[in-house]
């Protein structure tokens, strides 16, 4: 018997056992039932049970409303199991599932809102996060399905990025914001406190590095050392220069911004261990227009980038850097 063929044996046997455990209950419940309507009416019998003396069990028939209130309560079970899920395996005369309810509200949902949500969605996203309407319902998606990670106000937590302000992870312009969105970042920082990497000593150098590039705190001759070890160790990722690279989601580690907190025991624990860290696609779930107001509701937060042919129209931009608007909307 192979691993298939175990499952379906399995699968099997638990649903015959649902099934014999319900059909059981019902007819014992039937069957009690009618057992109590043949207890005659006797005054002051008692069944011979006393406690403390004077507290005695008569015997005493059920209420006629009670027993035949049970009896309906026994045959709407056995109806409704016959139409819907319960017996095991067996989906019911009717067919109904909890997905096809879901997809039927939905499609009943969509139909109603999808052209509130579709008058956005051919308008440029720059457009769209100045306009108060459609900021308002990126708002209260952005509570719906952000909020949980990012916070209400949008500044993250460790491990989860500051979406209000003007650093980028993956990169800030709308095309970028839209493409985290809809499908999502897996991001993954490889572990470096082991050989043939480095021992903890090292770790601790290049950690020092780091920090001397940003102006925290830093041990100098560690810093020293770890200048001497960051080529091999981290600039593959993060560029000799230490800026990151917004293509491929490495941090910019010059900047000051760190995800997972500033504190030397915690950037040692980042290099030691390193870090996994996810965000999920929306894009399926939301939809299109969805995902277009969420976009600009976040570019709109202040730090968004602006797109290159916008940035073309304006003078003199840095050659590392778009042009952003004042203040910023995260990673």
């Amino acid at each position: 018997m192979d691993f298939n063929q175990t499952n379906d044996f399995v699968s099997s046997f638990w649903s015959l056992y649902v099934v014999v455990i319900s059909l059981v209950s019902f007819i014992g419940c039937g069957v009690f039932l009618w057992m109590q309507g043949g207890v005659k009416h006797n005054p002051g019998q008692t069944t011979g049970h006393v406690w403390d003396e004077t507290l005695a069990e008569y015997s005493n028939p059920l209420p006629n409303w009670w027993r035949w209130m049970f009896y309906i309560t026994v045959v709407f079970a056995l109806v409704y199991l016959a139409l819907y899920p319960g017996l095991g395996t067996f989906n019911g005369k009717l067919g109904w599932t909890m997905r096809g309810q879901y997809d039927q509200e939905m499609k009943v949902a969509d139909q109603k809102y999808a052209p509130i949500f579709n008058q956005f969605l051919k308008q440029d996203i720059m457009a769209v996060a100045a306009d108060p309407k459609a900021k308002e319902m990126g708002q209260r998606l952005f509570l719906t399905y952000c909020a949980q990670c990012h916070g209400s106000d949008a500044k993250g937590a460790k491990g989860f990025p500051n979406l209000a302000d003007n650093d980028w992870l993956w990169g800030g312009t709308p095309d970028r914001i839209k493409e985290t969105i809809t499908a999502g970042r897996n991001a993954v920082m490889t572990p470096k406190g082991t050989k043939p990497d480095m021992d903890a000593e090292q770790v601790q150098d290049v950690v020092n590095y780091v920090r001397s590039l940003s102006g925290l705190s830093s041990d100098s001759i560690r810093a020293q050392r770890g200048a001497e070890l960051y080529p091999q160790a981290c600039a593959a990722c993060h560029g000799p220069d230490a800026k990151g690279n917004p293509d491929a989601g490495y941090p910019n580690l010059t900047d000051g911004v760190w995800l997972y907190g500033s504190r030397l025991e915690t950037q040692v624990e980042t290099v030691t261990h390193g870090r996994l860290n996810r965000m999920p696609a929306w894009g399926d779930f939301l939809g299109e227009a969805k995902v277009h107001l969420l976009t600009a509701y976040v570019w709109g937060l202040g730090g968004g980038m602006k797109p290159a042919t916008a940035v073309a129209d304006v003078a003199a931009p840095s050659s590392d850097e778009l042009v952003r608007p004042e203040s910023g909307a995260g990673q």
